[in-house]
């Protein structure tokens, strides 16, 4: 865990608090059965600590706030399939979610059929303080984000497009890591025909029906599956269109 001057978006920058030096922190990947081993180091000037909601155990040890240099190991099987988010519950923890400490485990459905791409997108806030200063708390607390972002920076699929082409499955996962804002994740001028959310399919693989947004509220997630019709160039964005404009929003690449 560290604490270190990063852009969020163009030209703006904050003192995040990491997990592995990023915001958010790296995603893990895994299977129901997989049992994940994390060695948290606090180089931090704060305290810090982690809470894995992939992982179903008693918080009191593995989820303690450590001091600056100080270490622990939290372990933990996974038992039941979904897009988990994890991030740090020291107090106040709207601060240290909204300050960068988040993330994502994958843990795949077992019968969950390949996909020809899959992207994950965490939606975060970011509640800005001083050029290279930190969160804004009176912001913070009057739920004034001035940036929605995926994977951390403003708008950066924009100026980076997701790659697609025509006739491919592509497969989404979509975390709305909060603290406080739901999400409404929509492709414009894709439809989803297949939609998984909190541990269920809404839609699969449907031929005659569809949905057109996974809705999430904090600390939710799933994934969305579609084929995109023709080539061109798709927008997604969480489609509570204030937090599009703040930044939530890229686009694909289709390819023909």
């Amino acid at each position: 865990m560290t604490e270190q001057v990063q852009e969020v978006a163009p030209g703006v920058r904050q003192r995040l608090w990491t997990f592995g030096g990023s915001a958010p922190g790296p995603i893990l990947h895994g299977r129901v059965g997989d049992t994940f081993e994390i060695t948290l180091v606090n180089d931090g000037t704060i305290g810090h600590s982690i809470d894995f909601h992939a992982g179903a155990l008693a918080p009191d040890e593995p989820m303690r706030t450590i001091a600056p240099g100080e270490s622990l190991t939290y372990a933990f099987t996974a038992t039941r399939s979904g897009i988990w988010m994890y991030h740090c519950s020291t107090m106040p923890m709207s601060a240290h979610i909204a300050n960068g400490m988040y993330g994502a485990v994958i843990i795949e459905p077992e019968d969950l059929p390949e996909a020809d791409r899959s992207y994950a997108l965490v939606q975060g806030e970011y509640y800005l303080g001083p050029q290279d200063g930190e969160v804004d708390m009176d912001r913070l607390a009057a739920e004034q984000p001035d940036l929605v972002t995926f994977n951390g920076y403003a708008a950066q699929y924009d100026h980076a497009p997701l790659a697609a082409a025509v006739g491919e499955r592509v497969r989404i996962w979509v975390l709305d890591a909060g603290p406080n804002r739901a999400s409404s994740f929509h492709v414009v001028g894709g439809q989803f025909d297949t939609v998984w959310s909190e541990g269920r399919y809404l839609v699969h693989r449907a031929a005659t029906t569809g949905s057109q947004a996974l809705a999430l509220q904090p600390a939710q997630g799933g994934f969305v599956e579609l084929v995109f019709p023709e080539s061109g160039t798709y927008p997604f964005v969480s489609h509570l269109m204030v937090d599009a404009e703040r930044g939530a929003h890229g686009v694909f690449r289709v390819a023909g």
